[in-house]
């Protein structure tokens, strides 16, 4: 049982590296036989992740017919792999209205809402409720993108330095 467990996990690995080699935006680099590691050329994140911990890979079309995989982990988390970024879950934030996300998300999406919450920042009758609203879905992003393993921590003290801007304006 183990060792068919290890040769599926094998061939999920094959099928990703597979699957990026032929991609636009994204680099694998595998530096072992049960580590990879997935570089984004849009904003350089990089996400690794352990064929001991692969699931399942599933090849999918998008609305456009453009083929992403759909990988699934021992651990219940999920990513899309596309032509050019991996997708994610946004995490559930308390007091944001999760319909009003997309279902999949991307690191790059950080960047939109953090010019958001800029152009927000120069308004001058900006609203506080909009500003709140805008930092929950930086902060549901952000979460959703570290639960599946990416890096954020930039962007982590950005938004620790926003609030802290943010505290000192009202004050």
């Amino acid at each position: 049982m183990n060792h068919e467990n290890d040769q599926a996990q094998k061939a999920h690995m094959s099928e990703i590296e597979e699957f990026i080699k032929k991609s636009s935006g994204l680099q694998s680099d595998r530096s072992s036989e049960v580590l990879i590691k997935v570089f984004q050329r849009a904003d350089g994140k990089q996400l690794s992740f352990n064929a001991m911990d692969l699931e399942d890979v599933i090849h999918r079309f998008d609305s456009d017919g453009q083929a992403f995989l759909q990988v699934n982990f021992t651990s219940g988390k999920k990513i899309l792999i596309t032509q050019n970024l991996i997708g994610f879950k946004p995490a559930v934030s308390s007091g944001l209205d999760m319909g009003r996300l997309p279902k999949v998300v991307t690191t790059p999406d950080l960047l939109s809402v953090v010019d958001a919450i800029e152009e927000t920042l120069e308004l001058d009758d900006s609203v506080p409720e909009e500003l709140d609203v805008l930092k929950r879905v930086f902060d549901s992003v952000l979460r959703g993108g570290e639960d599946v393993g990416f890096d954020l921590t930039p962007e982590r003290l950005w938004l620790n330095n926003l609030s802290l801007v943010a505290s000192k304006a009202s004050a």
